[in-house]
């Protein structure tokens, strides 16, 4: 992990297309403004993890297995007719 000091309106750049600037200091909680290319999510740790997490579970997540739907009339028809002929 890089720890790095900055002042307030001081910034970091991050592989050349994604800033981070300290805005303000209001006691112990820092304020920053992340600006980054629309196509670069970015999250909260903890809403990052919680999206991690319900991908997970959807990728592990059985479904039960759906029924069977009978076959339209016209299609028991026409297999009959084809046998027949």
């Amino acid at each position: 992990m890089l720890i790095l000091s900055r002042k307030t309106g001081e910034s970091i750049v991050i592989d050349g297309h994604i800033r981070v600037q300290v805005m303000r200091v209001e006691g112990e909680t820092v304020k920053i403004g992340i600006e980054a290319p629309p196509k670069v999510p970015v999250h909260r740790h903890e809403v990052y993890e919680e999206i991690q997490r319900s991908n997970q579970q959807a990728l592990t997540r059985q479904s039960a297995a759906l029924p069977k739907l009978p076959a339209p009339a016209a299609a028991k028809t026409r297999r009959k007719a084809a046998k027949g002929s």
